[in-house]
């Protein structure tokens, strides 16, 4: 097998499908009576959970650095005109924020005037081109269309 003294427990490997390899028979009747290795003062296990032999191998925990915040220049606005509009005072944000709003309303305003002005404007042309005179055209009877209205295909 290439494994020089080292038994296994036979009947494990029935019972899970796994073989358990041990360094000695001590090893081996510990498992059998089912003696947990935490529990065994000598064990790796044992002297792991209660920390023994820390200064012998102690390992330095690493630190995680903490990202600090830091201010920095965006496309469009450039890092002075940042630090402005966040130390400016919210009375002169809502001023502004209204001024803003306001001017959008009237843009609006403006165009939907215009719109109505081109619509009279239409209107008073058509008026004006039907009352000089144009007869209109006598519209041709047209037969009652045949095939229902439609309905499910």
């Amino acid at each position: 097998m290439g494994l020089a003294g080292l038994n296994y427990a036979a009947s494990a490997v029935a019972r899970y499908t796994l073989v358990f390899l041990f360094a000695n028979s001590k090893c081996k009747r510990y498992f059998h009576n089912r003696l947990k290795p935490s529990k065994l003062t000598w064990t790796a296990m044992y002297r792991k959970q209660h920390k023994k032999d820390i200064a012998a191998g102690a390992v330095k925990k690493r630190r995680r650095t903490t990202k600090k915040p830091y201010s920095r220049s965006i496309v469009g606005a450039t890092l002075e005109v940042i630090q402005k509009r966040r130390s400016e005072k919210p009375e002169v944000r809502d001023a502004a924020r209204e001024a803003a709003l306001r001017e959008i309303k009237e843009r609006i305003k403006k165009t939907k005037d215009e719109k109505k002005a081109k619509k009279a404007e239409i209107i008073s042309k058509q008026q004006k081109t039907q009352s000089k005179g144009n007869v209109p055209k006598t519209a041709a009877t047209k037969a009652p269309k045949l095939g229902g209205g439609g309905g499910k295909r």
